[in-house]
């Protein structure tokens, strides 16, 4: 009866071998051919949208004042000259100031004043904020004037447009829109080969994949057709011993499950407790784990009679003291372990818990009173297993709280990292609005710092960044937070100061950036000097994304007036002040040595 079922698999397997062969030369003509267009598509929407934020803020930015423009839709000459330039050295040729209604109040292409042809659903995305990219395709020859600077040319029959819409927001306010225009013919061509390519690439590797592996499934048939008589008798047996296994793998499974979820030490210990009592009802068992001085383990779990001590010792064990399993009861002469006193006779396991290499535990399971010898014998290997699941939990519980604990910190300099400044942000404003106080953002640059990775090596620039690092983290105390934002940004939180004492420690934290010594090889770095800006809550926002931009303008300001020096950013409206934080009436500047 196998022979035959064998033979019949033997006919029908290249029949079906081929039809599935065929299905995916036909599945895979179909990726090549209609696959990379969507991909390119949205490749390519994806990376104007990021773009387009960049272009309106690089376009705002030539306005003398981009709020004031877009309220009273007016535009200095000035204004117009810096907005003429753009379209002649940018990706987009030409670009539109909308207002709240639709309507064109200045455009690169003077036509287009007066006009509204956005539609009633871009206006809408708009409203809520959002970038709207529509696609548009123009026949080559009719708009000549995207190619007015020599810039945008393309040799095919038809041009791929962009018309970008960008919202712009004065805080949660829509004062208006800029529209863009930019041609993506050329790039859109190019990326659709490439990918076209890759794909086509991928597919071949694949194809030939599939036909090593069919020609290897076709072998291997040939070979179990010749087998299939001793392969049926092993597998006979082989179900046989699965079928007892069958329980010991399920127990197991739900054990490892109930384990891996475990959030903490105390919750693990506690699942150990309930669920061994059930895994293995013919033992009284006791967990032990070493403290944190290792000098001692401490009592941690017990189950189905069982106890344990509040500590014992390493060398009270036999398990431990021999670095394996001691099995009492097993040899003709025994010697029982301290930790089990008063001994009953009873035979019992000691199994030492490992993990990532190192012995974190003990395990001790006693025969309970109303099991048979024989049966707590069997159960040796499955609770054996049982303790390498346990020891792998607690390797994950300490491991993921170890990478808690990284995953928040910069591994260059120790500081925490932008996500956990973030983070702070929202908790210390909460506390600031909850009792009244200020908190304020402390935006730092180090000045040139391309210079040091340029002329002296990036081990160079990394000491220098540690130093620095090591020079913020002495300046925090308390709920004060330094971070490093990424490169050679770094960010300081400090609350519950008045605007007279943060200038202070600025200042003096700059004077002490200065002072900085940094030996690389056998010479000295240059001098490092600092650039800060600096923001408070709420005179200059009530949001963190709010308190980072203007931080950051501060700190541009600071570079612009020549680096080394500390800004303190200038309050766009007039705000009412707190006690702790009265609102600059214009920018400070904190000289520079």
């Amino acid at each position: 009866m196998n022979t035959d079922a064998g033979t019949g698999r033997s006919w029908f397997r290249p029949a079906f071998l081929a039809a599935f062969l065929l299905a995916s030369l036909g599945a895979s003509f179909v990726v090549v051919r209609h696959a990379p267009e969507p991909i390119v598509c949205w490749l390519l929407e994806t990376e104007f949208r990021s773009l387009a934020e960049k272009w309106r803020t690089r376009t705002l930015s030539q306005l003398e004042n981009s709020t004031r423009t877009f309220e009273n839709q007016i535009l200095t000459d000035t204004d117009i000259q810096l907005l003429s330039m753009i379209p002649k050295v940018s990706d987009y040729y030409r670009f539109t100031f909308i207002d709240t209604e639709g309507n064109t109040f200045w455009s690169s292409h003077p036509d287009d004043i007066g006009k509204s042809d956005m539609s009633h659903e871009t206006g809408q995305a708009l409203a809520r904020g959002e970038v709207v990219l529509l696609h548009l395709h123009v026949n080559h020859g009719e708009n000549e004037e995207m190619d007015g600077h020599g810039v945008h040319l393309y040799d095919g029959d038809h041009r791929t447009v962009y018309e970008i819409y960008v919202p712009v927001m004065d805080g949660d306010t829509r004062l208006g829109a800029v529209k863009f225009h930019t041609d993506v013919s050329s790039i859109h061509d190019i990326f659709l080969d490439r990918v076209s390519r890759w794909i086509s690439v991928a597919v071949g590797i694949i194809l030939s994949l599939m036909l090593i592996a069919i020609g290897l499934i076709i072998r291997s048939s040939r070979i179990q057709l010749k087998n299939l008589e001793n392969r049926t008798r092993e597998e006979r047996e082989m179900m046989q011993r699965q079928m007892r296994l069958a329980r010991e793998v399920r127990l197991l499974g739900e054990l490892n499950e109930w384990l891996q979820s475990s959030r903490s030490l105390s919750e693990l210990f506690d699942m150990v407790a309930r669920f061994m009592l059930h895994i293995l009802p013919e033992s009284e068992g006791s967990l032990y784990v070493y403290s944190n001085s290792r000098d001692v383990l401490d009592g941690s779990a017990s189950w189905n009679g069982g106890s344990h001590r509040d500590h014992i010792h390493p060398e009270a064990c036999w398990g431990l003291r021999r670095g394996r399993s001691y099995h009492y009861g097993q040899s003709e002469v025994d010697f029982a372990c301290e930790h089990t006193e008063p001994n009953d006779g009873r035979p019992y396991f000691c199994f030492p818990i490992l993990a990532l290499g190192e012995t974190v535990g003990l395990m001790h399971l006693k025969r309970h009173a109303d099991a048979t010898e024989e049966a707590f014998e069997d159960s040796r290997r499955l609770a054996q297993m049982c303790a390498e699941q346990i020891s792998m939990a607690i390797a994950n519980v300490r491991m993921r709280d170890q990478l808690e604990d990284r995953s928040i910190r910069d591994p260059l300099t120790g500081l925490f990292n932008r996500r956990h400044m973030l983070d702070s942000m929202r908790r210390l404003i909460a506390q600031a609005d909850g009792n009244g106080s200020a908190l304020h953002t402390v935006y730092i640059d180090v000045d040139h710092f391309k210079k040091f990775n340029d002329n002296h090596g990036h081990d160079a620039g990394d000491m220098v960044l540690r130093a620095v690092g090591d020079l913020l983290i002495k300046q925090c105390d308390g709920d004060e937070v330094a971070c490093r934002m990424g490169g050679e940004e770094f960010m300081l939180l400090l609350p519950n100061l008045t605007l007279d004492n943060l200038k202070e420690r600025i200042e003096t934290l700059r004077r002490e950036v200065t002072a900085i010594s940094v030996r690389y090889g056998e010479k000295a770095l240059p001098k490092i000097t600092i650039s800060a800006g600096i923001a408070s809550y709420p005179a200059h926002g009530r949001m963190p994304q709010d308190l980072l931009r203007v931080a950051d303008e501060a700190l541009y300001k600071a570079k612009d007036n020549g680096r080394n020096q500390v800004v303190v950013a200038e309050l766009s409206e007039p705000t009412e002040a707190t006690p702790q934080n009265p609102p600059p009436k214009k920018p400070h500047s904190l000289g520079a040595e």
